[in-house]
């Protein structure tokens, strides 16, 4: 996947979890929680998602690295390089 595709795959889980956001104005480099009305569980709701749609294993160690737009694609882009995006 590139950037640009793990960026909306990203928008579209976020999407799913907080349907009643609007996530037209969200900016990269602020923390998620900073732009959404995200709490813990829908914190984990996006790990646990990412690893049923792509089987990626994200450490709890490493769940801070899922905390904005832009920290969670750079850290995203190796696990999921090799991988087609999901239709």
């Amino acid at each position: 996947m590139t950037l640009a595709e793990i960026r909306e795959e990203i928008i579209d889980i976020l999407h799913d979890i907080a349907p009643d956001e609007d996530l037209s104005e969200l900016k990269d480099d602020v923390d998620f929680r900073e732009q959404l009305e995200l709490d813990s569980m829908d914190f984990l709701d996006i790990v646990m998602e990412l690893r049923k749609r792509h089987r990626v294993q994200i450490p709890e160690e490493d769940y801070g690295e899922l905390a904005s737009m832009h920290r969670t694609v750079t850290y995203l882009e190796p696990l999921l390089k090799d991988v087609a995006r999901v239709s």
